[in-house]
């Protein structure tokens, strides 16, 4: 198993980092792609993270199992106004692999068009831009490939999602067990 996460300048730390730890626990390979030309990228609250690859070093889609687009803001809506970003959502949705997005996030799922009639949520606010989807205000909704949250307190019921998803519920359960999650 192998995922993409997505790094841009205000990225939301939370989101992403707990799902990048967890994923990792469960030896799941997790490459955090910064956006721009600099594996440094800074979050919402100004915590410096050094991403393993560049937008640059992902040449195809074929190697990755899915994506996870990290919420926060300008985070998320870098993300979305990014073309490689949101070319990537898109070839992975039409091979039926993972796209995950929590908080803000989900606006590019949006902008790559593959929410249509699927089951989505988000951080309240964005719920007019996600009007091609059926929304939710749920913690976390799963529907087919996509697994959408609402919000940094859900970072670690996002991540179980993510490998109950990829690894099914036993692995799911045996992290849980490991951070004693009840």
């Amino acid at each position: 198993m192998k995922i993409l996460v997505f790094l841009a300048e205000g990225f939301e730390e939370v989101e992403a980092l707990t799902v990048v730890d967890y994923l990792r626990r469960k030896d799941i390979t997790v490459d955090m792609v910064s956006i721009t030309k600099e594996k440094k990228v800074k979050g919402a609250h100004n915590i410096i993270v050094m991403a393993d690859k560049v937008i640059s070093d992902i040449k195809t889609v074929d190697s990755y199992d899915g994506a996870v687009i990290p919420g926060g803001l300008p985070g998320a809506t870098n993300l979305r106004d990014h073309e490689a970003v949101i070319h990537t959502i898109k070839a992975l949705n039409e091979k039926n692999k993972l796209v995950a997005a929590i908080c803000a996030g989900p606006i590019v799922l949006e902008k790559a068009g593959i929410i249509k009639g699927k089951k989505v949520t988000s951080y309240p606010g964005f719920e007019e831009e996600l009007k091609e989807g059926n929304y939710v205000e749920q913690g976390v909704a799963r529907d087919g490939n996509m697994i959408t949250a609402r919000g940094p307190a859900l970072a670690v019921d996002f991540a179980i999602a993510i490998i109950d998803y990829l690894l099914g519920k036993e692995k799911a359960n045996e992290l849980k067990t490991s951070i004693l999650y009840s």
